[in-house]
């Protein structure tokens, strides 16, 4: 009797590993975007890196090790000694968003580096979250004496200062009401400093590289992240909309047909609605 097993495709493997939040494995599912650039990459390999850095870094704490002990041997070792940091030099390289490359070369984004810092900080027990602030990834750590954010690029504790002013130019998105709470001396800090879901951070990632190729053009690289951003946010339909619309660059009409369909029927008050409809009738030859 002959057995054949057919090898998971990159997508599929990704769909098996984001189908349930419970245990969301973020680790496995970002080292997994590289294989759209590398189908035979050990994702494996990968986590076993990790496990060796955090043996490491366990190896260096104290048997009586407190929290902040913990946290400042972290930062000691993934950022002293190690050198990890950020890609001043090509910032906006799509390697900077997987983790084998970031691994090898200690160079990545505020949210890649975020991913591992976090594995590495959750397995020496610490309280440690990612924050999807605008523009720029955080992670925070809950401690006995209160709460601390970092900045995953460097480690560097931000205070209520630093993060008022980043967030600054995003003020004026919260609307009249939120405005004159600040006028009264009332911070919305709070509000942009909640957990980020896994669910969340993966996508925020893989918008990070969907970006990179937009704006090279590169439509069949983007068309793979678009894929991916579907199975990971099924209702998300402006990525619906996002793919059919690479889908005609790519000259595959009937396809895109189908998604720019799904997007007009969902959002039938969306302010590109009409515009849609028009390039939908002009795939279809109406």
């Amino acid at each position: 009797m002959s057995l054949n097993f057919s090898v998971p495709t990159p997508l599929s493997y990704f769909a098996s590993l984001v189908q349930s939040d419970t245990d969301f494995p973020v680790l496995e599912a970002a080292a997994s975007l590289a294989q759209d650039e590398e189908p035979n990459l050990d994702v494996q390999q990968v986590l076993d890196d990790v496990a060796r850095l955090l043996k490491r870094i366990k190896s260096r704490l104290p048997a009586d090790a407190d929290d902040l002990t913990r946290l400042a041997i972290l930062t000691q070792v993934f950022y002293k000694e190690m050198g990890f940091g950020v890609n001043a030099n090509d910032y906006y390289a799509p390697e900077n968003s997987y983790l084998h490359e970031v691994l090898r070369t200690r160079r990545g984004l505020p949210i890649s580096l975020a991913v591992l810092w976090l594995e590495l900080a959750q397995g020496l027990g610490l309280q440690a979250q990612g924050v999807s602030f605008p523009g720029h990834f955080l992670v925070k750590i809950t401690l006995q004496g209160g709460l601390v954010v970092l900045d995953p690029l460097t480690g560097d504790s931000l205070g209520i200062d630093n993060l008022s002013e980043r967030l600054g130019p995003y003020r004026k998105d919260l609307g009249p009401t939120a405005c004159a709470d600040l006028d009264e001396g009332e911070t919305p800090l709070g509000l942009y400093l909640q957990p980020c879901p896994p669910r969340d951070l993966l996508a925020r990632m893989l918008r990070n590289l969907k970006e990179v190729f937009r704006s090279q053009e590169d439509w069949p690289r983007m068309l793979s992240v678009l894929d991916r951003l579907i199975v990971l946010l099924p209702e998300a339909w402006t990525e619906r909309r996002d793919r059919g619309l690479v889908l005609a660059e790519l000259g595959r009409n009937t396809e895109a047909l189908q998604d720019l369909q799904i997007y007009v029927q969902a959002e039938p008050q969306a302010p590109d609605h009409d515009a849609l409809k028009q390039r939908i009738d002009e795939l279809s030859g109406a």
